[in-house]
């Protein structure tokens, strides 16, 4: 008999008649591509599972069985956006740099995955419009966060203990300021771009350069401060 993993990890026998149950990773993984954007480009509203399952040559049914419901799949690419954007996070090696340089690979990291995963954006400004409801449900959104908090802390402790960074700030701080940045970049792009002609892109964002948004964060967190 074909197994395939529910979504709870569990195995268990695929429905019979729904389709791909002889690779259920791969199945769910294609699901959760096409899922994310689907949902960044309309919405959770406006989002259609029929689309989805269309374009994934899979049923309702089968997606049903494997994330329970519409809000199950959303709350699934939420988890999966942010699980994949820490997993690249965690093998920059940052403890192998000095402490200025392993900053500037976070910040410059962070940058290109904003500006070559528009949809990441996009989900994000959609789950700020749901208030943050369906992450405050999630059993992991905040282990997987707290593991980048605690890689900012580690990079600032050790340029504090050699002088380069100034001490008293909050790595949650140097966080949010690399996020305001480097989400500005994508998310405002196009009404930015709109309204100041010179910076509109067709193909990148490029409204905030990747070598300013270095140089700011760096400033930041350094001893001389230029005002």
């Amino acid at each position: 008999m074909n197994q395939t993993v529910h979504s709870e990890g569990a195995l268990q026998a695929a429905p019979s008649g729904s389709g791909r149950t002889n690779d259920p990773a791969r199945t769910m993984a294609e699901i959760l591509a096409v899922a994310t954007h689907e949902f960044a480009d309309k919405g959770l509203t406006g989002a259609r599972i029929d689309e989805i399952a269309a374009t994934t040559r899979t049923s309702k049914r089968m997606i049903y069985y494997y994330f329970g419901s519409k809000d199950g799949l959303y709350l699934a690419v939420l988890e999966e956006a942010y699980r994949r954007m820490r997993a690249i996070e965690s093998d920059l090696h940052l403890d192998d740099l000095p402490p200025a340089e392993a900053l500037k690979r976070l910040v410059e990291f962070t940058y290109d995955h904003h500006r070559d995963n528009e949809d990441f954006i996009r989900l994000v400004m959609n789950e700020n419009i749901q208030r943050g409801d369906y992450l405050r449900q999630s059993q992991s959104i905040q282990a997987l966060n707290s593991n980048a908090i605690q890689s900012v802390q580690a990079v600032y402790d050790r340029g504090v203990a050699q002088g380069v960074f100034r001490a008293g700030l909050d790595p949650v701080d140097i966080h949010s300021a690399i996020s305001a940045f480097t989400f500005f970049n994508v998310s405002n792009r196009h009404t930015f771009g709109l309204i100041f002609q010179d910076r509109a892109s067709e193909d990148k964002a490029n409204t905030l350069k990747r070598e300013h948004v270095v140089d700011l964060i760096l400033r930041f967190v350094s001893h001389s401060i230029s005002v």
